[in-house]
């Protein structure tokens, strides 16, 4: 077998929807859609073709703003708060991915999460989920202003973490987000299960510093 010219990492970079955190979209969106009638699906259809999406994925619209707009699109009677509890309850505090196998890659690898998402669920991760401390470079589209996949947030992905992008591997449940990033010049990895992940990552010669998962 010929041996592989891929560079081994200095950085990992991994999506946070369905790598890291479970997500439970029906939960969040059938709550919304109670006023105004609509299922899960019907209100997830609803927003995502939303005029105003993109722009609240890329922080161009704030979150009172946010919660006006869909107040008023689905009759929703939700204080802000309340809107904000409804909106991160997608997130399920389980996650896929153990903390400490972040802890131990930490100890090797920079580390970081790219992630399409908005300044609700952003606050939400940061106040919640412990796991983001062993992130030192954190891209969020509604921070960065743009939203993957365009290559403008691989870039600035590239940038944060400090290494060259074909010693960056880049880990998405989204095969077009793993083929822009490998279109960067980043290696990309398609993120399954758990189990998948550790054997791609042994195949890589990637180990946590901890022994436990060697």
């Amino acid at each position: 077998m010929a041996e592989s010219t891929i560079p081994e990492p200095q950085a990992l970079i991994f999506d946070i929807g369905r790598v890291i955190l479970r997500v439970n979209v029906s939960r969040a969106l059938g709550a919304l859609g109670r006023g105004s009638g609509l299922n899960a699906e019907q209100v997830w259809s609803a927003i995502q073709t939303d005029p105003r999406w993109r722009d609240w994925q890329e922080g161009r619209v704030a979150p009172h703003d946010w919660h006006e707009h869909l107040a008023r699109r689905f009759r929703l009677s939700l204080g802000f708060g309340e809107f904000c509890a409804v909106w991160n309850s997608s997130l399920e505090r389980q996650t896929i991915l153990d903390e400490e196998l972040f802890a131990g890659l930490a100890a090797r690898y920079r580390l970081g999460l790219l992630s399409n998402t908005d300044p609700i669920h952003v606050a939400h991760l940061e106040a919640n989920f412990s796991f983001v401390r062993h992130f030192p470079t954190r891209v969020f589209s509604c921070i960065a202003g743009v939203s993957k996949p365009d290559a403008g947030i691989y870039r600035r992905t590239i940038r944060g973490t400090g290494v060259p992008p074909d010693k960056i591997l880049y880990i998405d449940d989204v095969q077009e987000y793993v083929t822009a990033a490998e279109q960067a010049g980043m290696q990309g990895l398609l993120f399954l299960n758990p189990n998948q992940l550790l054997s791609e990552f042994r195949q890589r010669g990637i180990y946590p510093h901890r022994p436990s998962f060697v």
